[in-house]
């Protein structure tokens, strides 16, 4: 079964939506206006409750079926965009200097708010559909903050679904996988501290540069020389901060990076390793490191049962060929993975075309692929909710 011709009709409709909020675009939870279109288009749609505020700036849209059921599903859309100037040089670029929707939620919620159209339309299903349209995605773990203010308990979700275009892969297309399909991301600082002194007498400094330069060779051996070759993991030193003048060995240096991982084990073991091979390879040249590690999103995991709900979904909107179900796993990360922590659910990807990457100052979202996210949400509620 092909897009929904409700869903193809709406296209127009649903892409004015799409361009008006890729041209007001705003950052994690300071998005007061998104929030405020948004609800006023789910009242508008006559859905039973918009509930604004959860999780500071979160809407909530709750739609009954016509037929008595018990179960409840969310569906949810992300709403913040990113610091970036934009250069995509389209009509309906970012009116606002520094800002824009570089990742595509600018599309993810047009498609939520076609779904929602249609299944307050005509209510098809037995049990209920939460609609979830979260602030702070990008950083922020706005999914975390709804969480911790009782999205899960005070809708009564039992199962929760995401979304999000992938770029490259063609538009009418959709790619999942049980288990992990996006990565944990952590991010650590290492303060080197040596002794500082004149570049024409380094044996009587520490230097602090040289220290760093046997860190940054020492870490990439985590991934492999320590971790699990059949596993995924990556560990990536981005920054290096040292000195100030091209005769003097500088008394500190500083180096920052970030690790993606699918797994609680190769999680600790990168955090374990880092932190033991900074102090150690410190140490052994007369030198003091500090290491700061946080843990910022979890893995994305898709659980089994849920997962197979999303693929037979999908594949009543694009067919089976058009599904990839054994996707390799993604080193992005998404905060949608809090909401998998605290119930079932799963999280597809939807082509996007050939457009440029995510988190690209050219980027724009496919209005061409508008029509299969809208079907592939409603198909997945009739679907979920047959009975």
């Amino acid at each position: 079964m092909p897009v929904l011709n409700s869903a193809a009709e709406l296209q127009d409709e649903a892409t004015k939506w799409r361009r008006f909020l890729h041209q007001h675009p705003e950052l994690l939870y300071d998005v007061v206006d998104t929030a405020a279109f948004i609800a006023d288009k789910l009242r508008s749609f006559g859905v039973d409750e918009v509930v604004e505020g959860v999780g500071g700036i979160g809407v909530v849209g709750v739609i009954r079926g016509n037929r008595a059921g018990d179960r409840t599903i969310g569906l949810r859309a992300d709403m913040d965009a990113l610091p970036i100037a934009e250069q995509s040089g389209k009509e309906w670029a970012s009116k606002t200097d520094g800002k824009m929707h570089a990742c595509g939620h600018d599309g993810h919620m047009a498609m939520l708010l076609g779904a929602a159209n249609l299944l307050a339309e005509n209510r098809n299903f037995a049990g209920t559909v939460v609609l979830i349209f979260q602030p702070a995605e990008e950083g922020g773990a706005g999914g975390k903050a709804m969480i911790d203010d009782g999205l899960m308990e005070r809708f009564a979700i039992a199962e929760v679904y995401g979304m999000h275009n992938f770029p490259g892969r063609p538009v009418g297309t959709f790619a999942i996988r049980p288990g992990p399909i996006m990565a944990a991301t952590d991010e650590f600082r290492i303060v080197i501290k040596g002794d500082g002194g004149h570049a024409a007498q380094p044996q009587k400094s520490v230097d602090p540069i040289v220290i760093g330069s046997q860190i940054v060779n020492a870490v990439q051996t985590i991934v492999s020389r320590n971790a699990d070759p059949v596993g995924a993991l990556v560990v990536s030193i981005t920054e290096f901060h040292a000195g100030f003048a091209h005769n003097i060995i500088p008394g500190e240096a500083e180096l920052g990076g970030t690790v993606r991982s699918f797994t609680p084990e190769h999680r600790d073991l990168a955090e374990r390793r880092i932190k033991a091979i900074a102090e150690m390879t410190a140490v052994s040249h007369g030198g003091v490191a500090e290491v700061s590690y946080v843990r910022n999103y979890p893995p994305t995991v898709n659980h089994p049962e849920e997962t197979r709900h999303a693929i037979a979904a999908a594949q009543t909107v694009a067919g089976d060929e058009a599904v990839d179900k054994e996707f390799a796993p993604w080193t992005a990360a998404e905060d949608f993975s809090y909401m998998l922590e605290a119930r079932p659910g799963a999280f597809i990807l939807m082509g996007n075309g050939s457009t440029a990457e995510l988190h690209n100052a050219e980027y724009d979202f496919n209005d061409a692929a508008l029509p299969y996210g809208i079907s592939y949400w409603v198909r997945l509620v009739e679907t979920r909710l047959a009975e």
